[in-house]
């Protein structure tokens, strides 16, 4: 039985590219004495030359993603060399899309690396928005980003939804008539809640089509301009006890236009966006 055989993965950034490619590719083979060795961050044609002088002493096959044309044709010459076998999975498929595109490439080391934490920066952000919508679980308020607090139908979850996709933890709260809000809304930053207000007769309106919506026929409070206005007036006066939250009134606002006055705002206090 042949001895262990090695497939050398080197890369300018963590090697998980190459690393799966080679993996997906060894699946049509019966592989059992295959291993591979990720060799990552490797930026400088002193290493890369010693990586394939290594392999060259193993009898291995070097496959490498690296996205500078000097890296690519120092690791190519010197397994020409040695007598390595080396294959560039980056390369040909760059110089292929620049002709295609008319451009040639930045060449920036770990972009895609950079790719995938964005995304999976967003997953949680969206998995975190998910689980403290419509309050709850208060004690997770001072792990938001942004905090939104306004009465029923004021486009609290919707907002809190497009602000997650852009990679931002968001926690809401409604204000109900009777119920006094959690403490927790008085312990975390003031400059991270943004508070809702709406006109009287544009909720009214938005609350008749939820019932509707919902199939409930006859008179509610939820719908009455009444209760409305005092709900509105007790909001308010809430608000006037936190002085440093963001007051925005998002009368006929869409949704986009709110996310993107709240964003404005968090990002003049806070710095750069989080993506």
């Amino acid at each position: 039985m042949p001895g262990r055989r090695s497939i050398y993965v080197v890369s300018d950034s963590t090697g998980e590219t190459g690393a799966k490619v080679v993996q997906a590719a060894l699946l049509q083979f019966r592989h059992e004495q295959v291993s591979l060795r990720i060799l990552s961050n490797l930026r400088d044609a002193d290493s890369i030359r010693e990586v394939v002088d290594q392999a060259a002493g193993e009898g291995a096959l070097v496959v490498y993603t690296l996205v500078r044309s000097e890296q690519r044709d120092a690791i190519a010459d010197r397994a020409a060399e040695y007598g390595v076998q080396a294959v560039d999975l980056m390369g040909a498929l760059m110089a292929r899309i620049g002709l295609w595109l008319g451009e040639a490439p930045i060449s920036t080391p770990g972009i895609l690396h950079r790719m995938d934490e964005d995304y999976f920066r967003r997953i949680e952000a969206v998995e975190f928005t998910f689980k403290n919508d419509d309050g709850q679980q208060p004690k997770n308020f001072r792990n938001a980003d942004i905090v939104i607090v306004g009465v029923s139908r004021t486009s609290k979850t919707p907002v809190s939804s497009f602000l997650a996709q852009k990679g931002y933890r968001v926690a809401n709260y409604p204000l109900v008539p009777g119920v006094k809000p959690p403490k927790e809304l008085d312990e975390i930053d003031a400059k991270r809640v943004f508070a809702l207000m709406i006109a009287p007769h544009v909720l009214l309106e938005v609350r008749k089509a939820r019932l509707r919506h919902m199939g409930v026929t006859g008179e509610s409070e939820y719908a009455d301009i009444r209760q409305i206005t005092r709900e509105l007036q007790e909001a308010r006066e809430y608000f006037r006890q936190h002085p440093d939250w963001t007051v925005l009134d998002v009368t006929q606002r869409a949704i986009e236009e709110t996310a993107a006055q709240i964003l404005h705002v968090y990002t003049q206090r806070f710095g750069a966006p989080v993506i």
